[in-house]
């Protein structure tokens, strides 16, 4: 076998993996359904200044790295210019086996600008001087169009303008559809300090003081209408934790009105949290729109960080909190008023891949092909083992073949080769399923066709409405 670093194969441990890849996996579209690119930024089809600023400036997954090596932070973030930290994070490079920055970095490198020298501190001047030179030609439609990416859901506020938005939309020039996925996460931390302040915003977008929980269930519904209008048709929520059931709305109410006046404890944040789900999951299968649920980080660990950098700046972990009985009475409860929306469940604690897996069959799937998803594997899990666990807990339990597959879940515009990289896990379990005597060979046809549905086709079809 040819074990040459990014050959063809990779990953790839069979003659039958290296088929279903080949043949079906490699050429396939991606529906890109949870990132956090900036819109604004394809419609102004922007042009980065240099390498580092369009690899290193907002990417988190490179910071941590670079503070564990020990790296000055005025070259992580800070002020050093950017080659200087372009040559830091290279110098690390070598010491990141095993990691799969390693593999996506030399992944970026080959696709976007047809660079296969392995980067190291030696190497770090002549892959810089190369990627800026064809970095002048590489925009951010031409960097989505070189991907072959046909779809993308952005990740936006209930209060956005979708200005950005609207502006692709009406560029008929541009063919890949750029669309809103509502995150109502500040509408919904009530326990957070940020709370009354964003109602305050909230109530100027909508043009209505917002002084009561009908109130903001008005606002909210408005933006609702507002974003399907714009073509939206999902939701998307940072659920760190998951509120214990509650039906009782004047609970909500005094929950909302205590916040007002600056005194909520946990109860209360948790009975306002449960129902507004509960109302928010309503509208959503209203308009048929699909809820996504990322559980379990554990958010802004480092104080001093915080204060410094603010948040999303890599200080963030996985979380070891239970959550089945309160997410199963959240979906219940949904289900029961006939009112549960396609969703998709993501957890970020890998011990509860088999949780999600079996929580999402316990309710009506009939008039949707798997109506209720494990979605793949999440943020500290999209390496190679999180992602193989992932589809072996989905595959034992339940319908690997109509799982509607990966996203990139990034604010970097060269984050797409990772769906390769998704491809090429997948293509190595199947491949190994049927070359162990688990899965006949003669079905290699079909096979090649689920490969295709779970890289592309069951997305366009689970996020139509």
């Amino acid at each position: 076998m040819d074990k040459q670093f990014l050959n063809d194969n990779f990953l790839l441990t069979t003659e039958t993996a290296k088929k279903l890849y080949h043949h079906y996996a490699a050429n396939m579209p991606i529906f890109d359904f949870h990132c956090h690119l900036n819109p604004k930024e394809i419609a102004d089809d922007k042009q980065f200044v240099d390498l580092s600023e369009v690899w290193l400036g907002g990417d988190h997954y490179k910071w941590r790295l670079m503070r564990e090596y020990g790296i000055e932070e005025k070259f992580i973030s800070g002020s050093a210019d950017g080659f200087q930290k372009f040559l830091k994070y290279a110098q690390i490079m070598p010491y990141c086996i095993g990691n799969p920055l390693y593999v996506w970095t030399h992944l970026e490198l080959k696709r976007y600008f047809g660079i296969d020298t392995v980067l190291n501190a030696n190497t770090a001047k002549q892959v810089w001087e190369s990627a800026n030179q064809k970095l002048k030609e590489l925009s951010v439609r031409k960097m989505l169009k070189l991907s072959n990416v046909k779809t993308i859901f952005t990740t936006d506020d209930p209060v956005d303008s979708l200005q950005y938005h609207r502006s692709i939309s009406d560029d008929k020039s541009f063919d890949i559809k750029v669309f809103p996925a509502m995150r109502p996460d500040k509408a919904i931390n009530i326990h957070l300090p940020t709370f009354v302040p964003y109602i305050k915003q909230l109530s100027e977008v909508v043009g209505t003081q917002i002084k009561s929980l009908d109130d903001l269930l008005v606002a909210l519904a408005k933006r609702i209408e507002f974003f399907n209008e714009h073509g939206c048709c999902c939701s998307d929520h940072a659920l760190d934790t998951v509120p214990h059931v509650n039906l009782d709305k004047k609970k909500a109410q005094s929950a909302f009105e205590k916040s007002l006046k600056g005194s909520i404890d946990s109860v209360d944040a948790d009975n306002f949290r449960f129902y507004l789900l509960l109302f928010l999951g309503e509208q959503y299968h209203k308009h048929g729109w699909v809820q996504q649920y990322h559980i379990g980080a554990l958010r802004n660990n480092s104080t001093i960080a915080l204060q410094q950098m603010g948040a999303d700046t890599g200080f963030d972990a996985i979380n070891d909190s239970t959550f089945a009985p309160q997410l199963a009475s959240l979906l219940n409860a949904q289900a029961v008023k006939s009112t549960l929306p396609k969703t998709i469940l993501y957890n970020l604690n890998p011990r509860d891949n088999e949780v999600l897996a079996t929580i999402k069959n316990c309710f009506s799937q009939s008039e949707i092909v798997s109506k209720i998803q494990f979605g793949s594997a999440w943020w500290f899990n999209d390496q190679r083992d999180g992602i193989s666990k992932q589809l072996e807990a989905l595959s034992q339990v339940g319908l690997l073949s109509k799982f509607v597959g990966m996203l990139t879940d990034s604010r970097s515009f060269m984050s797409f080769p990772r769906h390769e990289y998704f491809r090429r896990v997948l293509c190595k379990k199947l491949g190994e399923h049927i070359e162990s005597g688990e899965y006949p060979l003669s079905n290699l046809d079909l096979v090649g066709g689920i490969v295709q549905d779970i890289c592309f086709n069951n997305a366009v079809l689970y996020f139509s409405k």
